[in-house]
Order: C-alpha cells, then structure tokens, then sequence
C-alpha cells in the first residue's frame, strides 16, 4: 500500500574489519572503534531497504562520505525529502544537505536521563538493515580487494534477504504447485 519511490530514509555507518587481502590505500583506522579495516555508508528507506551504499576506508569521517551518499541517494531517488541520523552527522552538514540537495536531515540524539541500550525513533531501521547484512558471512569481514567489490556484496546480500522474503511470502499466499507424478521403477 505504499507508493514504490521512498519519500524518506536512514543514513548511518558501520565499521568493518579487513583481511589481508584488503588493499593499504582503501583502508584505515576508525579510532572511535578502534578498528582496521573499512566503513561501510548506507541509506535505507523506511521498511529497511538499500537505496544507496558507499564503502569508504575507516578513517573516513561520517560527514564527509554522507556528503557523496547522500547525493547518490537523491540523485537515484528524485522523491527523497527527509533523511534522519544519528549525532555525528551534526553540523554543517545539515545547511549543506537543505541547500545543495533539498533534504532535511534531522538529526536524532540520545537522551541523557537513559543509561545503557535505548531504542531510538527511527535509527533502528538502519541499525535492522545492518543486522540483516551480517547474517551472510562474506560480509562479517571485508574480503574484497576493492570498495566497489565490497558494495557489490552488499547489494547483492540485500538481494539475497529480500529474495528470500518474497519467496516465503509466495509459498505462504499461493496456491500449491502441482506435482508430477513420479514414475513407477521397472523391475530388472
């Protein structure tokens, strides 16, 4: 019931560790983390689906590869008008994506008065996505050699999980496939 062109998303980043295979030049340090290895940038729509990726090197800050995602995003989804993220998405950024793109991206902060795990509005959309994506093993590390390698296996993980929704749904709703019958073995 929902019309096909998202109008709104959820921008956040995940820190990955990389193999040796993994290219110096594409990888860096995430010192919040503490993490070798590469980023990975995604922008989901409301039910949880990809509409952009980006893998940058660790070191990457989340503002500046929002920058490039976000135009990627916008320039793939002409109807998307909001984005929300989380705190370090803060400060010019904000002006930035309102002039350049026309895109309010509201920013969603943790309470102070909560201690520990706090499910915030929205945020955990993105945060789902991420556990969906780690389920397939390829993507617990970073194997791939290349960035563009790495955001290929995540589109192709999203495909995989939304591959198998749609088939469980199917067998659920339609009706039952006909069987052939199976022939009778001749006696020897």
């Amino acid at each position: 019931g929902r019309d096909a062109e998202p109008t709104a998303g959820v921008i956040d980043s995940q820190s990955a560790r990389g193999t040796s295979t993994v290219e110096a030049a594409t990888s860096g340090y995430d010192g919040g983390k503490k993490i070798k290895g590469r980023k990975r940038h995604i922008v989901v729509d409301t039910l949880g689906l990809i509409l952009a990726v980006l893998v940058t090197p660790a070191s990457t800050g989340d503002r500046d590869a929002a920058q490039a995602l976000l135009a990627r995003a916008t320039t793939r989804h002409h109807r998307l008008r909001r984005v929300w993220a989380d705190s370090g998405y803060t400060g010019m950024l904000v002006g930035w994506c309102a002039t350049a793109l026309n895109l309010i991206l509201t920013i969603i902060r943790r309470s102070d008065d909560h201690k520990g795990f706090v499910v915030l509005p929205k945020r955990w959309i993105v945060e789902r996505t991420f556990a969906w994506l780690t389920r397939s093993r390829r993507l617990a590390r970073d194997y791939e050699r290349l960035p563009a390698s790495s955001e290929a296996m995540i589109l192709w993980s999203m495909t995989m999980v939304m591959t198998r929704r749609l088939g469980r749904h199917r067998r659920r709703t339609g009706p039952a496939p006909a069987r052939a019958p199976i022939p009778a073995q001749r006696a020897a």
